[in-house]
């Protein structure tokens, strides 16, 4: 199998962005990953896009008006004025979503990024699409969870649809990914699989016996673990068996993976005790089948390492090798004391997951029992978006809206551009 075409998605003004001071989550953390990337010159190996915002519109595709209403107008300044509907959106000071400058603005760019990612999918201008910044798989139809305002994923996977029969989404971030789940509960064409901490840990969802309902009956796939798991054990003894089975059985047109760096060991709200070589293999394994696939960020709240991470697996897409000695970058002094890529186990951490056999049984057991990859009827499906080709006379004609639109992307070509004014 040739190279892959990879599509890499950064906007600079996403890490400048502020959840709080005591906030676990730091959109900081991209703009490191992003220098890593550089640093390893990786970029010029890809096609890298500034993406336009996702429109309040586009948001509503998923999310009810009011809620996206609510996050259009909202600031720490006129925070009193929505008192009466701060807890029903589950946002403010006294959640784990607060109400920070530019939080909308921080929205659209995450999920503009996603939403350009799922269209050049459907339009085979990509094999890989990867935005770190996307991945926000907490986030409900009307509500914000878990650090999660606006849900990326479900709406590229709404994109992908439009040309895909079935996708397969795949979230090995250390929590469950609810939001997806839920968005996707009773259909039989999408199915997802998430690995996660279960028990006496957020969102507290994800037993093995949530398979879905309705349609969906058997399209959710849970594989609940416990704290201090292993690469050898995540990988051989559980994804990959239960991976190969779904892709055996559901055979998706396009895979959306969710790749959240805290299932990494010593994250600082995470559990498990994965290594930045275990995590990539997850990646590498998907990637080998050759499926469209969009490549998202998630959690990851140590920060370093969610830099260290999404950086080597950028290179794993592209099929790249890279030393383990990180080359200097603005960010080096992060990475003392050792300056090195590559994270090792814990040993003193230890692996709490006895049940290992048991749960691959019971979900190997559950994906047999599927009726084979459904069938849709498809009739014929216009295009997610007319190409620019298509649309340039009429660009000519009409200049009146000077904001790039998802069928006119800024497409940066050269390293050096990335260190732009914002950096």
């Amino acid at each position: 199998m040739g190279k892959s075409r990879v599509s890499y998605f950064y906007h600079p003004t996403c890490p400048l962005y502020y959840y709080g001071p005591s906030h676990p989550m730091k959109p900081h953390r991209l703009k490191l990953a992003h220098h890593l990337i550089l640093a390893y010159e990786l970029y010029p190996k890809m096609d890298c896009y500034h993406c336009p915002p996702a429109t309040a519109g586009e948001m509503a595709a998923f999310h009810s008006d009011e809620y996206v209403q609510f996050l259009s107008k909202v600031t720490p300044d006129n925070l009193r004025q929505f008192s009466s509907v701060l807890q029903k959106f589950n946002a403010g000071d006294t959640t784990d979503c607060p109400v920070f400058d530019g939080l909308f603005e921080f929205t659209q760019l995450y999920t503009g990024a996603s939403l350009d990612g799922a269209v050049q999918l459907n339009q085979n201008q990509a094999d890989i699409c990867i935005n770190w910044s996307g991945g926000l798989h907490h986030a409900k139809k009307s509500e914000a969870s878990g650090f999660c305002y606006i849900n990326d994923i479900v709406l590229a996977i709404l994109e992908l649809l439009k040309v895909h029969a079935r996708v397969l989404y795949v979230d090995i971030d250390v929590h469950h990914g609810d939001g997806v789940e839920e968005a996707f509960y009773t259909t039989d064409r999408v199915m997802t699989l998430s690995l996660h901490k279960y028990g006496d840990f957020f969102p507290g969802t994800g037993h093995i016996q949530d398979v879905g309902a309705k349609e969906g009956v058997g399209y959710s796939v849970n594989a609940p673990l416990q704290a201090g798991i292993t690469d050898e054990i995540y990988l051989e003894q559980l994804f990959i068996p239960v991976f190969d089975k779904i892709m055996e059985v559901f055979q998706p047109g396009a895979v959306v993976l969710q790749c959240g760096a805290d299932s990494l060991g010593g994250d600082r709200l995470g559990c498990f005790n994965l290594t930045t070589k275990g995590h990539a293999q997850a990646v590498r394994h998907v990637q080998n089948y050759g499926v469209p696939t969009l490549v998202l960020g998630g959690g990851g709240y140590t920060i370093r390492n969610v830099s260290r991470l999404w950086a080597y697996e950028t290179s794993v897409l592209l099929d790249q090798e890279i030393p383990n000695e990180i080359p200097f970058n603005d960010y080096y002094e992060y990475y003392a004391p050792d300056f090195e890529l590559h994270l090792k186990p814990d040993p003193s951490m230890e692996n709490q997951n006895k049940n290992i056999d048991a749960i691959r049984t019971e979900l190997l057991q559950q994906l047999k029992d599927l009726q084979g990859a459904p069938s849709v009827q498809m009739q014929q499906v216009p295009p997610a978006f007319r190409t620019l080709e298509e649309e340039k006379g009429e660009d000519d004609e009409d200049d009146k809206d000077d904001k790039p639109s998802r069928k006119q992307r800024i497409k940066k070509q050269h390293s050096a551009e990335f260190y732009d004014k914002v950096d």
